[in-house]
């Protein structure tokens, strides 16, 4: 699927839900699970943040915050969140497998559950998350696995599009795994992922030298 069909695809789904939110208002539960990790007045990209809560959250924990998202109905909701809970964030209107993504730029880069992205956008895609952060920085990444097609409560249907604890310590073998794990959880985040559901969160930190 090109960038267009994509950018179709979500923002009509976005905008079906009219003033509801796809995938809820409260921060990813891994994500919020890292709170402890995150330090006030640190710079934080949300990669394809989608309606904008996450990037909300880690503004309300004193980060600068970046979030990139194809759709512009979602940036529009994103962007009334922002304001209800009265945090800034920049949020930009891009590509998130053809964003220039800034070198070492982050102390922290989040993916929750960009998915859409079959393989060889997913390697252009983590190549710039790896790119953008900072020495010392961390990326938080939560994911379905191949056992969330059993479950069917959110996430892509097409197998390559799903991660394996093996696939993201691959994919990010240059920087030092600090928590990686596959397990099984009830999500609660809006219609969108609802239900018993196969996951694997991934915390790794940018190497010093």
């Amino acid at each position: 699927m090109n960038a267009h069909e994509q950018e179709h695809m979500w923002s009509s789904r976005y905008r079906a839900a009219g003033e509801d939110y796809v995938f809820g208002t409260l921060p990813n539960r891994f994500l919020a699970a890292q709170g402890a990790l995150l330090a006030s007045g640190t710079r934080a990209l949300s990669v394809a943040d989608g309606e904008g809560r996450n990037a909300v959250w880690l503004a309300e924990q004193g980060l600068q915050v970046t979030a990139t998202e194809i759709s512009p109905v979602a940036l529009e909701k994103a962007r009334k969140l922002a304001a209800g809970r009265h945090v800034e964030v920049d949020f930009v209107l891009a590509d998130a497998a053809n964003w220039d993504y800034p070198e070492a730029a982050f102390d922290f880069v989040v993916a929750i559950f960009i998915q859409f992205a079959e393989p060889l956008q997913r390697e252009r895609i983590f190549a710039g998350m790896a790119r953008a952060l900072k020495p010392g920085g961390h990326l938080i990444v939560q994911g379905y696995t191949p056992k969330q097609l059993e479950y069917r409560t959110g996430g892509p249907s097409a197998l390559e599009n799903l991660y394996t604890a093996d696939m993201l310590r691959t994919a990010f073998a240059a920087l030092e795994i600090v928590h990686l794990q596959e397990y099984e959880d009830a999500l609660a985040e809006g219609v969108g992922h609802k239900g018993q559901s196969a996951l694997v969160g991934l915390v790794a930190r940018k190497p010093l030298a």
